[in-house]
């Protein structure tokens, strides 16, 4: 057992609190945070909790964060697996961990001692690797506690990095379906200034198997009783009122001042003194002083060394910094400590001890002057190396935290070196905020500015410039991803003026889309000239440009010779991967022009030459062809290859191809009107990325159609707040589903309402490049056009139906109704009833042969509108046409059946 049993103070009071945790117990999937003011008892009552978990035969795991840098990422999570990895035989492991093994062996390296034959596993996106090792470590502890139950203790997650937070996030989504019971503690009062953490109680909070317990003050009775069990003596009513002013009932208060009372004598069985003399509660900070001035000038010089080091610190090192101190002083002094409670053991450690609370640690640290503070750290540093030798690097982290704290010292020369090597470390763990963190400081140390005017000075620069890009590509936010070609620039044209053609390769492979801005467009171009004309190379860049010369740059033209040109190459060279990717890029590129039949063609012969390839890629060809289908209206067909998509991102265990794929199967089954498995596909597709738009913007309308018109609003909320986040200069999917949605919404309700909002987003996308591709500006203008019928805005709806009836346009996953319709709405609107009479006629037909049932009971009060006495017979005309997909009569409000 993992826990820490060494106890400094009784247990009394949260009588209340341990009977609603107690709870806890039942052997079902919880997360219980504990929350609370430094020293309020987190740790104890998560010790308590543990006891009473231990006599029902659960196993208890701990695990704790630490304030100063230095430590790994997932540093409590790695506590926790690897106390369970050094008592688990290699058989168990094996079966608990199945498949994932590799992919958690690659931060608790003691697995492939026990587990020698392990693979190494293919490389993947960032996003894709960092959903792999999660979805791995959450199987394997859910399996682990098939057999026994698991108490995990998270201690002090107000210090705890963004890896290990968004780790705590992924797994408490999964807790309903295991027997583990999560157990965290942090600070509320420190919530503002931990902002990581802040995002993560917000995700947490709206999980059903979340709780959470404020630890508040004990009361004066209480404190009573914690005198006379602590002591032995029954302190009188104004002794207790007078320390319950000054602790507030903090047990951690209570605990230093009472125990100093005792020492220095004035509380005893024949005296009980007054608080008079201490300068308490100002803060502990003055108690802990005290208690430390009884301490030997010795043990004072250890323990201020010590809480440089940071809250845990070892013997060896220690004795390395006190040269002055023979080892049997220092033994000495760690003795005299260890009674005062200011330090302890490490369980189960050998000649390593821990500060028996944070804020003792931080009172001896703060004490500390800068230059004495600068002259420890360079000294840590130079003496972790010497003990680390030739395993110096692996420790990269905490070599990087002390040389950059005593830089004025050493220089910058080691603070750069390890910060580069922490970095890339970082990265392959995916812990992207840390290494971006490593990176900058590297950068800082040599000076360099990141504006990208000119060249990488040398490999070192360029190695820090391209880690610092590449955390960037995976920790900004969209509408600064631009930032990343101007990060990456510098490293680029170093690496070209070398000639190294592999790194400049790697830097293109970050470049497209969004991320590069248009350092991107200048990028590629010449990557495109620093290789050989014809070569794999190019058409590797060829591919990715035909991107950006489509989508930023509006050069429809220009990207189709562009992926020709990569076309020819990959059949030249016979790469299939390459040919698959041009393929997938051709595919996306004529579906934007809404030439269906040609994307799904590109789509099929990439598909033919998947299994050709030693492991499966490019799972959005699949969508592609779903969408494709289904604008087609052959559902049928679009089922296998919306299973198979499925399949293989769930083998891959990437958060955008798993969430793409639940809205391929999702619509589909929202199209045929399977209400239950839509909102299911749905809720997965939203667990994993709550602010994915795609799957907001059918769920919404699917809310609204069944008449749930609070929840349809409640997630048109969702989208416009994932609208904000966007970026404000390049228009992206967000954008182009506002004004749908918004339209949609207002001819299902009979609410024509955010107009502006929905104009102003149409606006956005119509004047950009993007917005000249037909598909876009069709996503825009099919919203704008049902806000003009709806509104009865004649001038309005004959602009849309100038457009829209130009393209043959039918029924695609994000228009969300079938596009022949709101042709027949439009001419209606204008007046052009024969018009209309033959639009509703082809999307009856079309949706009839699809099967969209959804469609076939179009709703809304507008439809009466209709009833114009002066145009009666083309309105029975129309209105016959309408069909209900239910026999019964529709019951929510504003639906109307036009059978």
């Amino acid at each position: 057992m993992t826990t820490r049993d060494r106890r400094s103070s009784p247990f009394v009071g949260r009588q209340r609190e341990m009977a609603e945790l107690t709870d806890a117990l039942s052997g079902r999937g919880q997360m219980v945070m504990l929350a609370g003011e430094p020293g309020i008892g987190k740790t104890r009552t998560a010790q308590e909790l543990a006891t009473l978990a231990l006599a029902k035969g659960v196993r208890i795991l701990w695990g704790r964060c630490y304030e100063q840098e230095g430590a790994p990422p997932y540093w409590p999570w790695v506590q926790i697996m690897r106390a369970y990895v050094q008592q688990a035989g290699a058989e168990q492991l094996t079966t608990e961990m199945g498949a994932g093994a590799a992919g958690i062996a690659e931060i608790i390296p003691e697995i492939r001692g026990k587990l020698t034959d392990l693979e190494t596993l293919p490389a993947l996106e960032p996003d894709q690797a960092l959903f792999r090792l999660f979805d791995s470590i959450t199987t394997f502890l859910k399996n682990a506690s098939q057999n026994q139950t698991l108490m995990l203790v998270l201690d002090d997650l107000h210090w705890a990095d963004r890896s290990s937070l968004l780790l705590l996030e992924f797994l408490v989504r999964e807790l309903g379906e295991s027997r583990l019971l999560l157990v965290g503690c942090y600070r509320d009062t420190e919530l503002s200034q931990q902002p990581l953490l802040a995002e993560t109680l917000a995700q947490l909070s709206r999980e059903p198997t979340f709780r959470r317990q404020v630890l508040r003050g004990l009361g004066q009775d209480e404190l009573g009783r914690f005198i006379e069990t602590t002591t032995g003596v029954q302190p009188s009513p104004e002794l207790t009122d007078e320390l319950y002013a000054h602790t507030e009932g903090n047990p951690f208060f209570m605990t230093e001042v009472i125990r100093l009372m005792s020492e220095s004598g004035d509380l005893t069985a024949g005296h009980i003194g007054t608080p008079g003399g201490l300068r308490i509660p100002d803060g502990v900070r003055e108690v802990i002083g005290q208690r430390l001035n009884r301490l030997s000038a010795q043990c004072n010089e250890l323990l201020t060394s010590a809480s440089i080091i940071g809250r845990e610190f070892d013997f060896g090192l220690l004795n390395i910094l006190n040269g002055a101190m023979s080892e049997d002083q220092l033994l000495q002094a760690v003795d005299q400590a260890v009674p005062f409670h200011l330090i302890e053991e490490v369980p189960g450690q050998m000649d390593r001890y821990q500060f028996g609370h944070s804020l003792i640690q931080q009172a001896l640290a703060d004490g500390v002057t800068t230059s004495r503070r600068v002259r420890l750290h360079a000294r840590i540093a130079e003496a972790l190396e010497a003990l680390y030798g030739d395993d110096a690097e692996a420790h990269a982290e905490e070599l990087a935290h002390h040389f950059a704290e005593a830089q004025t010292s050493t220089g910058p020369d080691q603070l750069v070196r390890y910060s580069l090597l922490a970095g890339e470390q970082a990265l392959a763990s995916y812990a992207y905020e840390d290494a971006l963190a490593h990176f900058e400081k590297g950068l800082a140390a040599r000076e360099m500015p990141l504006s990208g005017t000119e060249a990488a000075s040398d490999e070192e620069a360029a190695a820090l410039l391209f880690g610092f890009a590449r955390a960037q590509s995976v920790t900004l936010p969209r509408h600064r991803l631009a930032e990343v070609g101007k990060t990456i620039r510098p490293a680029f044209d170093y690496y070209v003026r070398v000639g190294d053609v592999t790194q400049a390769m790697a830097i293109t492979e970050y470049i497209g889309g969004l991320s590069g801005g248009p350092n991107a467009v200048e990028i590629l171009t010449e990557a495109l000239n620093f290789v050989p004309v014809g070569s794999p190379q190019s058409g590797r860049i060829l591919t990715r440009y035909a991107a950006i010369l489509d989508t930023s740059l509006g050069e429809h033209n220009a990207a189709i010779d562009a992926l020709d040109q990569a076309l020819e190459i990959a059949q030249r060279e016979n790469d299939v991967v390459m040919e698959i990717q041009v393929l997938a890029r051709m595919a996306v590129l004529q579906y934007m022009q809404l030439d269906y039949q040609q994307s799904l063609d590109k789509c099929l012969r990439a598909i033919e030459l998947i299994p050709l390839i030693s492991r499966p890629s490019d799972y959005p060809i699949y969508w592609y062809a779903v969408r494709d289908l289904i604008a087609l209206g052959r559902i049928g067909e679009a089922w296998p290859h919306a299973a198979r998509q499925l399949e293989l991102a769930e083998e891959s265990r990437s958060r955008f191809d798993l969430a793409q794929a639940l809205h391929a199967n999702g619509f589909l089954a929202y199209l045929e009107g399977n209400w239950e498995a839509a909102r299911e596909f749905s809720d997965r597709g939203l667990k994993i990325d709550h602010r994915d738009v795609r799957l907001l913007n059918w769920r919404s309308d699917l809310e609204n159609g069944l008449g749930n018109f609070a929840d349809g609003e409640l997630y048109l909320d969702r989208i416009l707040e994932t609208v904000r986040l966007a970026p404000s200069d390049i228009p992206q999917l967000d954008h182009q589903v506002v004004p749908l949605t918004i339209g949609v919404a207002a001819r299902i309700t009979g609410v024509a309402s955010r107009f502006e909002t929905a104009a102003s987003a149409a606006e956005f996308v119509l004047s950009s490049p993007s917005g000249l591709q037909p598909r876009t500006a069709q996503l825009s203008r099919t919203g704008l056009a049902l806000l003009a019928v709806q509104m009865g805005d004649v001038s309005a709806a004959k602009e849309q139906y100038s457009f829209l009836k130009s393209w043959p346009i039918s029924r695609t996953p994000l228009n969300l109704m079938c596009g022949y319709r709101v042709l027949g709405l439009l001419a209606q609107t204008i007046g052009n009833l024969d018009d209309a009479t033959g639009h509703f006629e082809d999307a009856l037909g079309f949706c009839r042969r699809a099967g969209y049932r959804p469609d076939l009971a179009w709703p809304g009060p507008a439809m009466t509108s209709l009833t114009h006495s002066c145009n009666a017979i083309a309105v029975v005309k129309v209105q016959k046409h309408f069909l209900c997909w239910r026999s019964r009569s529709l019951s929510p409000p504003n639906w109307v059946c036009a059978r």
